[in-house]
């Protein structure tokens, strides 16, 4: 129902317009649900969070050293939980929604890292996001290094040289792992990369007005960029909004100075302006 859509994408508006430093992770990934999931119980969700956080501080005892937090996040995860990543059918979209990997028991990188996240966070044991590229996985800053976790792979402590495999299928070798590549990632970028996950797999799937909403999504984080205006103008343009697409079309040629793709957003500009000039 339309009302259901405005509800949901209110309370997305509400979370993205808060700070980074009180932008809740794990509300905001289940909130981006909301709208394909309208009876989505989001403290439900969180509570979850909280009891596998729970088991893990029993787990835990008085060794609170880092690789014993580690293996106690495992065990519940990973051996308790059955979560893993979903190999077989990675480009599900299902598979982005964090209520359904909790569900399901099966996820992405980017998922699996979300909850690992919170659920360290829950006992005190600080861990960030690290989107290196085709991959996402998690750290722990130490004073003389850095602990790297991969959830995706049953919260594997991973060295530099798995770093390096990671991307060699994608660059051929011609990408070295660098601290730059390595570097945390704020919170609401995590939900940024969410939503560009989601928007690629919609684009594949032809399903244009679920990628519409994404791309609406995106720019209620990061609003007026020119890319996503005119990516969300091409898609008004397949789901037949044509004023808005010529509008946003107009928007990205006025806002990007030589862009590559000049002649082909031109074509579409004079075809939109043909449709709309014969509607009025």
């Amino acid at each position: 129902m339309i009302s259901d859509t405005l509800r949901a994408r209110q309370a997305f508006a509400d979370i993205v317009s808060l700070d980074e430093s009180t932008f809740p992770l794990d509300r905001a990934a289940l909130t981006l649900g909301l709208e394909d999931y309208p009876g989505l119980d989001i403290a439900d969700y969180l509570g979850r969070l909280d009891t596998f956080a729970a088991r893990a501080e029993v787990l835990l005892g008085r060794d609170r050293s880092p690789i014993n937090v580690i293996e106690s996040i495992n065990e519940v995860l990973f051996i308790q939980e059955g979560l893993h990543g979903n190999k077989e059918d990675y480009y599900n979209p299902k598979n982005s929604y964090l209520n359904e990997v909790l569900d399901k028991k099966k996820g992405i990188p980017i998922t699996l890292s979300i909850i690992y996240i919170e659920v360290a966070h829950r006992i005190g044991f600080p861990i960030e996001g690290v989107g290196i590229p085709g991959h996402f996985i998690a750290k722990h800053v130490l004073e003389d290094r850095e602990i790297l976790i991969d959830a995706f792979n049953q919260g594997k402590i991973l060295t530099l040289k798995d770093c390096q495999e990671l991307l060699d299928p994608m660059y051929g070798g011609s990408v070295s792992i660098s601290p730059s590549l390595l570097q945390a990632m704020g919170k609401k970028a995590i939900i940024t990369r969410m939503l560009y996950n989601l928007k690629g797999i919609y684009y594949q799937k032809e399903a244009y007005d679920k990628a519409l909403a994404i791309v609406e999504r995106i720019l209620m984080i990061n609003p007026q960029v020119p890319s996503e205006i005119r990516d969300r103008g091409l898609l008004y343009m397949q789901t037949s909004f044509f004023a808005k697409a010529l509008a946003d079309l107009k928007y990205y040629l006025a806002h990007t100075s030589a862009s590559e793709d000049k002649t082909y957003i031109e074509g579409h500009i004079k075809t939109l302006e043909g449709i709309v000039c014969a509607g009025n």
